[in-house]
């Protein structure tokens, strides 16, 4: 008998209402967006890459995260923090992606460069970026929070 493993999946929670868990085969029934990027990575220099998948905005949305969308400024305490399979963890603000503010096309790719990431897991893509630190492959979960006081 073979074991079968589940395919990877990205856990959203945190100050949410319905935390769920995300397959790329569930991501990519998402509003698909498609993003060519350069980006400065201190290992290899410059890469260019194509990514497509839905923006991070919508599958956040997914989990409803306990923020009144009707105002504006409660909003701005709040931030994702976006880990990986190796640990690696990039924090973005919630204006970053929201449409009333920055409103800026972050993915959770699904491909990249025309290759599937089923098995890989998604990979969070922040086009605006010069650097690739927040170019975070496997992506596992994010957390989404309000900023203590």
């Amino acid at each position: 008998m073979t074991a079968t493993t589940a395919p990877p999946a990205v856990r959203f929670h945190g100050s949410v209402d319905a935390p769920l868990r995300l397959t790329v085969a569930q991501l990519r029934a998402l509003p698909a967006h498609r993003a060519e990027v350069s980006f400065d990575c201190l290992a290899d220099g410059e890469r260019r890459h194509s990514f497509e998948g839905p923006k991070l905005w919508d599958a956040v949305r997914e989990a409803r995260p306990r923020i009144d969308l009707r105002g504006r400024k409660q909003r701005l305490r709040f931030l994702l923090a976006v880990t990986g399979a190796d640990g690696h963890c990039a924090v973005l603000s919630w204006a970053e992606i929201d449409p009333d503010f920055g409103g800026q096309q972050v993915l959770l790719a699904t491909s990249a460069d025309g290759a599937a990431l089923d098995g890989a897991g998604p990979q969070l893509v922040v086009p605006a970026d010069r650097c690739g630190g927040r170019y975070i492959g496997g992506v596992t979960e994010v957390w989404i929070g309000p900023v203590a006081r």
